[in-house]
């Protein structure tokens, strides 16, 4: 029986890779966790946790500024950027569970070792960290995901900074372009907007959002647009020049002529891809494709000890499927009988104020399959919480086939990220619009309009 130096050896330190370690009994296991970066990896860091902070902030500023419509008069509602900094910098460190050290510290109490530095295969059980050779008998790959950046004339030399950058710049700019309207982008784009930063977003294809319900996605970006935020579709970004102390964009917007824009940052948010490249896989058999590492539903690679979970083998570039993945993974490497990931119900959230999330098919999916369906609707707008809050913006939308089976919950509203989760619940235990109907929610609160949707039919 071969030796090796680990049972279990994880690559990457983020939400699946964290989660897979502390999902065995790694007391009884000899199992090593490596990162090259930062313990966390990027949903900690530089992804959704600092953004999320620095969301909430933004949000509480704009409502302190538009409160006099409650009788409020808050007349400056300022801030200090490098306190707001601060105080996010505050909350990843109690994410954390600490400093850097104490993070270390708390996972060598499990039994886990840490290894710093970047792995490299040298064949399908050895891996190179720092020069050094370590060897294991499973193997679980873990690492992520990261920023697209299209090759754009002049982008190189202008400079332009992605999401690592943005939740840690020392200043705001005055004026800023986000390449990419999908989650990131809006998020981002109205963050700094509420911060007071002028913004612009470019999408290059016809739509914001385009993985969202048209209805909802169209509703949010009039709410934006108000906002005073500057939203151009069908915009190619075909260079970029320095000029003076900014940035001159040359955009193609459909069949317009070319525009310029001038800014002072440039946010590149056109998309993330699966992070392996470093990894040297061909050394150990490992299959990949465009979209990432291949997997069985089991998380398994095209090698049989070698497993992979999170953004870097999964269509859902999600923390909650990173997360769940890394520990079904870890468990199946040791079990007899490996079970499937389940993606029957995996929510997205879009966490713009309004949010916009969703379950399951859109609309415009369920059209395009040509699967008959039916369409529950309720307006906040009628919900008597919503209008004591002054949030009537929004709607609940659910979709069923002809027999009721819910196909889809989408939700733009305030606090819709924590509204969809009845909705995930209800499609993951394969209830049935009726039963959802009959659900007793408490008054007056916003998830009343969930029930009222789905008893709208």
């Amino acid at each position: 029986m071969a030796h090796y130096d680990y049972d279990l050896l994880v690559i990457g330190a983020g939400a699946a890779g964290s989660s897979a370690v502390t999902a065995i009994d790694a007391h009884n296991l000899r199992v090593g966790l490596v990162e090259r970066h930062v313990l966390g990896g990027t949903c900690l860091n530089y992804g959704c946790d600092p953004t999320k902070t620095l969301l909430h902030i933004a949000n509480e500023r704009y409502h302190a500024q538009y409160a006099r419509p409650y009788g409020l008069r808050i007349p400056e509602a300022g801030f200090v950027w490098s306190d707001v900094q601060s105080y996010v910098q505050q909350v990843i460190k109690r994410l954390r569970g600490g400093t850097l050290e104490e993070a270390h510290a708390e996972l060598e109490k499990k039994g886990i070792t840490i290894l710093d530095g970047e792995a490299t295969f040298v064949s399908p059980h050895e891996v190179q960290i720092s020069g050094k050779s370590l060897s294991a008998d499973r193997i679980l790959i873990a690492t992520g995901s990261e920023t697209v950046v299209p090759p754009v004339e002049g982008l190189q030399e202008a400079g332009y900074i992605t999401n690592i950058q943005a939740v840690s710049l020392p200043q705001l700019p005055g004026r800023l372009a986000v390449v990419g309207g999908g989650a990131i982008g809006m998020e981002f784009a109205q963050m700094f907007q509420r911060f007071g930063v002028e913004v612009t977003v470019l999408e290059r294809s016809s739509m914001i959002l385009d993985k969202e319900d048209r209805e909802l996605a169209d509703n949010l970006c009039d709410i934006l647009t108000k906002e005073g935020m500057r939203l151009e579709t069908d915009a190619e970004l075909e260079r970029v020049q320095c000029e003076g102390g900014g940035k001159r964009l040359t955009i193609r917007c459909g069949q317009r002529q070319e525009e310029t824009l001038v800014v002072d940052e440039i946010l590149m948010a056109v998309g993330r891809k699966a992070s392996f490249e470093a990894l040297h896989l061909d050394a150990a058999g490992v299959k990949t494709s465009k979209k990432g590492i291949v997997v069985d539903a089991t998380l398994r690679t095209s090698v049989p000890h070698i497993w992979a979970a999170g953004d870097v083998a999964s269509q859902y570039q999600f923390t909650h499927v990173a997360t769940a993945q890394g520990k079904l993974a870890a468990r199946n490497a040791f079990a007899s009988n490996p079970q499937p990931f389940d993606d029957r119900a995996v929510p997205w959230v879009t966490f713009t104020d309004p949010a916009l999330a969703h379950v399951g098919k859109t609309e415009e999916q369920l059209k395009e399959e040509g699967t008959p369906n039916r369409v529950a609707r309720m307006s906040f707008s009628k919900n008597e919480r919503a209008i004591t809050m002054g949030e009537t913006a929004g709607l609940v939308k659910l979709l069923t086939d002809m027999e009721g089976k819910l196909l889809g919950g989408h939700i733009l509203s305030v606090r819709g990220d924590d509204l969809l989760a009845p909705i995930v619940l209800a499609m993951h235990a394969n209830l049935s619009l009726e039963q959802l109907a009959s659900a007793l929610m408490p008054y007056p609160t916003l998830s009343e309009a969930v029930a009222g949707a789905a008893g709208s039919l």
